[in-house]
């Protein structure tokens, strides 16, 4: 009887007061006791209510279901059926919700409706790559920041391969800690590229400088996130720069100039069909002969293959940690290499030595940026002493280690 009075004033009441009696009436449905017939009655008013001319009292309904377990289902689907801040409002949070339900929404929703359920809580597999298919920027954008989101590697890939092009997606996929070295290898990859094509783009440097500078710095993070030795990414980092068409001898060579041959080891094993393992044995064989037999079958061009014997060389003679720093390569072993190369003749050898130097020049500018770096701590550390004589007495043990 409640019910049927309250559906008879709401057609001459006010929105706002049919706003808030549709919100006590759901209210009234999750919360108080009702006999089985009141409930039906209720449920039936509630529904009836979704289409109420007023988007006020839609609203006010989302607002009281949006996270009650015991909504009508019904009465949820059709809310979200409505326009998109209605929606969302359930969208974001109603357990009554299945996963089927939310891909449906995602596929036929606007950007804030994605967005909203790209920021459910522990939003399952199937959700997540309906949204990777199918959302907006801003919604991939909330769906990367979700921590609690099941996202799987296929569908991290394809968000970059169809908003690639966004420095907000880009930055978003990298700040997550399970992003694919493989992904993270592409991404590095583009910004390389779009930054060498806006500056070949504005005339600052020649379309074939701004290529080589964005290639190496390609491979200088192919480098460092193969790193790791056997329980490295260097296989998918490796597949990945075949896939691009950068797996080049260069590539290969900077490896094992940075004291890092996790990412040659595995361009071996990939350009020459070999099992990794085998690989290995080869390329440290203490005669060098497995290195040439290796080197042939992996169709490396020959005038290259003096310096890979020298660094190899200098690598099994040992001394030669990982270099740290960008660049990532080992001056010292860089030294040995190009002593080795030396005395070759010829214009392919003239272009190794080429190559050499300019790895050179690099690795000795990036280690002059870190001791400039050094010695500036250092000026600015003892300025602060000098203006402060007590400064080192007050500080305790912990404090002089963040310094040092």
């Amino acid at each position: 009887m409640i019910v049927r009075r309250f559906l008879l004033w709401a057609r001459t009441a006010p929105a706002e007061a049919r706003a808030a009696g549709a919100a006590a009436l759901a209210g009234a449905y999750l919360r108080s006791a009702m006999s089985p017939e009141d409930r039906r009655e209720a449920e039936t008013a509630l529904i009836s209510l979704v289409d109420d001319p007023s988007p006020l009292v839609r609203r006010a309904l989302a607002e009281e279901l949006a996270g009650a377990s015991g909504a009508p289902r019904t009465l949820v689907l059709a809310l979200i059926a409505e326009q998109s801040d209605i929606a969302a409002l359930l969208l974001a949070q109603s357990p009554v919700l299945g996963e089927a339900d939310l891909v449906d929404a995602a596929a036929v929703g606007d950007g804030l409706a994605q967005r909203a359920i790209a920021q459910r809580p522990h939003l399952p597999v199937s959700v997540a790559a309906a949204l990777a298919e199918v959302g907006v920027e801003e919604a991939l954008l909330a769906l990367l920041a979700n921590p609690t989101a099941e996202i799987p590697e296929f569908s991290l890939e394809r968000i970059f391969e169809r908003e690639g092009e966004s420095g907000a997606v880009r930055e978003a996929l990298l700040a997550r800690l399970d992003l694919p070295a493989g992904l993270r290898h592409s991404i590095a990859a583009k910004v390389s590229d779009a930054l060498a094509a806006f500056v070949s783009g504005c005339g600052w440097l020649t379309e074939e400088r701004s290529a080589r500078l964005a290639r190496e710095a390609t491979e200088r993070v192919a480098v460092a996130l193969a790193a790791g030795g056997e329980d490295s990414d260097a296989p998918a980092i490796v597949e990945c720069l075949r896939e691009n068409g950068r797996l080049t001898p260069g590539v290969i060579l900077r490896s094992l100039l940075s004291g890092e041959p996790a990412l040659a080891e595995a361009a071996f094993a990939t350009l020459s069909e070999l099992p990794l393992g085998r690989v290995r044995a080869l390329l440290w064989d203490r005669g060098g002969s497995g290195l040439k037999a290796l080197y042939r079958k992996a169709a490396m061009p020959a005038v290259l293959l003096p310096a890979f014997a020298a660094v190899v060389a200098a690598l099994k003679r040992g001394g030669y940690a990982a270099a740290s720093g960008a660049s990532g390569i080992n001056r010292a072993l860089l030294a040995e290499v190009l002593i080795a190369c030396d005395g070759l003749e010829g214009a392919e050898s003239h272009a190794l030595m080429a190559l050499l130097r300019r790895l050179d020049a690099e690795a000795a500018r990036e280690e002059a940026r870190g001791l400039a770096d050094s010695l500036a701590d250092d000026a600015a550390l003892a300025l602060l002493v000098e203006a402060d004589p007590q400064f080192l007495v007050e500080l305790d043990l912990g404090d002089l280690r963040e310094v040092a």
